[in-house]
């Protein structure tokens, strides 16, 4: 039997770290310098440090006195994410890091360099609470939330690697985040939002990356769907889909017992005509489970209905997990099947997966220490 879903989109706060710098909004910061006698100035100061300078070390922030640097350390930036270590393939420019937070938790990010772009999938919670039976992190089930500053130091550590050249290639720019890492990002709905605004405010108030470069992804919760629709946001919906069907969907999906396809892709088209994004619709391809031609046919037929021109759908070959019964649909399969969702009118391409080979693809990671 499938275990309970949550009822709520934010777990309590307990085993949070203590209040970091990057969890709070300007007026916060300003708040956080007057609670320790110091002028507000000081609260720009700081967060052009921390988003500017990619600097998360007081002691290094050579602009503020001596005398303060401590305080601030002490008030603002406890220990919150350690690498415990790198792991790298593709030349090295897919790296997949182990972090280890404050309180022992263990959690994964993934950087992927292209031509083009880098692009880093972070975290949003430890673990995840969706039990998706073909995913090994729902596999392993949810540990915690993570806090806004858990998720955004994420992005700020591979930004700085980047810029200083600590990533094959020679220095570059942090140019796309995506939230496909461990968790489900709207079970963690406040904290998530906060943390795109963090990543894509400019500084003092945060890292500057382009909205239209975000994308959190979900498996689902309609009314999460609805309420980021109205954050006035500009990111991209990515939902993890998997099936047309409820019937395996229900399997697939658990989630899908309390909010079904239909309900789903309402939520979509809602984000859609909220933000005149299109969206984006996760298919992992399992060999004789979804990838049947008359699956193919239903999925683009549903989500043309639902969705017209505003939607592109991408197939995932699935990645192995241990101890998995599924594989990977064969070539041919996954080419008719893109083929008959075209057929229907809708955009479908094949995802270019990374980071099979150490575990660091779709639906792999599992944070072992």
């Amino acid at each position: 039997m499938t275990a309970p879903l949550p009822l709520v989109f934010d777990a309590p706060r307990r085993g949070m770290p203590p209040r970091h710098l990057a969890d709070l909004d300007a007026e916060g910061r300003r708040a956080a310098m007057a609670e320790l006698g110091l002028p507000k100035f000081r609260a720009d100061q700081i967060a052009r440090q921390y988003y500017g300078r990619l600097q998360a070390d007081p002691a290094a922030m050579t602009d503020l006195p001596a005398a303060v640097r401590d305080t601030i350390a002490g008030a603002l930036f406890p220990p919150l994410l350690t690498p415990v270590r790198h792991i790298a393939c593709d030349s090295g420019e897919t790296r997949k890091t182990l972090w280890r937070a404050g309180d022992g938790t263990l959690l994964e990010s993934v950087l992927m360099r292209y031509p083009d772009r880098a692009t880093l999938c972070i975290s949003s919670q430890a673990g995840c609470g969706m039990a998706c039976p073909f995913c090994a992190t729902g596999q392993g089930g949810l540990n915690r939330n993570l806090s806004t500053a858990e998720i955004v130091d994420q992005v700020r550590a591979a930004a700085a690697d980047l810029r200083d050249g600590a990533v094959p290639g020679g220095a570059g720019r942090l140019s796309n985040i995506v939230f496909m890492g461990m968790g489900e990002p709207l079970a963690n709905y406040k904290r998530v939002v906060n943390a795109v605004r963090r990543i894509t405010s400019a500084a003092p108030d945060g890292l500057g990356i382009s909205q239209r470069n975000v994308v959190v992804s979900t498996v689902g919760l309609a009314p999460a769907i609805r309420k980021l629709a109205d954050e006035g946001l500009s990111v991209t919906l990515a939902v993890s889909l998997h099936t047309p069907d409820d019937e395996l969907r229900d399997t697939l999906v658990p989630v899908n017992n309390r909010w079904p396809v239909a309900e789903v892709l309402a939520a979509a088209r809602y984000y859609a005509d909220k933000t005149g994004r299109r969206i984006s619709v996760e298919y992992a391809l399992i060999r004789d489970i979804n990838d049947h031609p008359w699956r193919a046919d239903m999925l683009g037929a549903k989500l043309h209905k639902a969705l017209g021109s505003r939607v592109h759908v991408n197939v995932i070959p699935l990645n192995p997990t241990p101890g998995s019964k599924w594989d990977a649909s064969p070539k041919p399969v996954e080419r008719e099947f893109v083929r008959r969702v075209e057929a229907q009118g809708v955009p479908c391409t094949v995802r270019d997966t990374r980071g099979q080979e150490i575990a660091a693809a779709c639906g792999q990671l599992a944070a072992e220490g």
